[in-house]
This record gives C-alpha cells, sequence and structure tokens, in this order.
C-alpha cells in the first residue's frame, strides 16, 4: 500500500501546488507545497496552520476479487486563525477557502500509481483512486478553526508490492 499512499500524497500536493502555489510550507529548511504526511515527518507540538495535513488511519483489503483490492482511510485535518493584516477575523473565509481547495484537488479521483523508491518515479501497472471526501464538522480552539475530512483511498496489489 505505500506505493499507493505515496502516489496518491504527490498527486494531491502536485494538484495544489497548481490551484494555490501561495500555500506552502517551510520544513527541514525547505519551502513545499502545503501539504504534508503526518508520518513521514518529526513529532509536532501542534499541527501546523494554513496547511494539509495527512493522515493515515486504516487498512483493509479485498482478497475475493482476482487481484488483492487494498483499501486505507485517510484524514486529512487542516487548521486556521485567519491573517495577521485582519486580526484573525477572516479565519472563517480562510477555513472556507480551504475547504475549496482541499475538494478540488481531490478531483478526478484517481491517479497513476507510481513507486517513489528510485528517481525518476517508475510507473507501475494500475491506479490509485478514492471516494469523494467526508468533510467534517468545524472545530472552534479559542482563535483557531479546524476541520478535517475523510476519504477511502483504494489500489491494486501488483506483484512485488
Amino acid at each position: 500500500m505505500q506505493n499507493a499512499k505515496d502516489s496518491f500524497y504527490m498527486a494531491l500536493r502536485t494538484r495544489l501546488a497548481a490551484i494555490n502555489p501561495e500555500r506552502t510550507i517551510l520544513l527541514r529548511n525547505a519551502v513545499r507545497p502545503g501539504i504534508l504526511v503526518e508520518e513521514a515527518e518529526a513529532p509536532f507540538s501542534q499541527l501546523p496552520g494554513d496547511v494539509f495535513v495527512l493522515r493515515w488511519l486504516g487498512l483493509g483489503m479485498d482478497l475475493d476479487l482476482g487481484s488483492t483490492m487494498v483499501a486505507e482511510q485517510c484524514e486529512l485535518i487542516y487548521q486556521t486563525c485567519g491573517t495577521q493584516s485582519f486580526g484573525g477575523l477572516d479565519r472563517g473565509r480562510s477555513l472556507s477557502e480551504m475547504d475549496e481547495e482541499l475538494a478540488a484537488i481531490m478531483q478526478p479521483f484517481y491517479t497513476p500509481k507510481l513507486n517513489y523508491t528510485t528517481t525518476p518515479p517508475a510507473a507501475m501497472l494500475t491506479k490509485v483512486f478514492w471516494d469523494e471526501p467526508e468533510f467534517g464538522p468545524i472545530a472552534i480552539q479559542r482563535d483557531q478553526l479546524s476541520r478535517s475530512a475523510k476519504v477511502m483511498v483504494y489500489s491494486y496489489q501488483e506483484q512485488g508490492e
């Protein structure tokens, strides 16, 4: 499932950079598109604001098909305090903008599966596909608004995976 998870993340990252190149994060002295995989980063004492944090939750398999299909639930968490120039009073607008960006980067609901352990990444035989995201309610914690969206990501296992 690792190739599918990497392909899903890289597809969202590429799409985010195209939709909103200003949504970035500085990590390990590199400016990157504002989406990261929680399990691939050092632990945070608090999740970063104004970026999407991808968290993998649960794994399932369907062995009754001609090929094994694997599915894993992904949660995308994001939060904002708004902008300093508006004193945070635009936090609702900022969260809505992130909602729209997330909905946009999810489409289309598939991407080619690539093996990122090689340079350049090697194309595999199948695709990675996913459901529409299910957006959770807004959570309010002091001056911060946050939301999460969950999506099931599917992939067929290929030989050697």
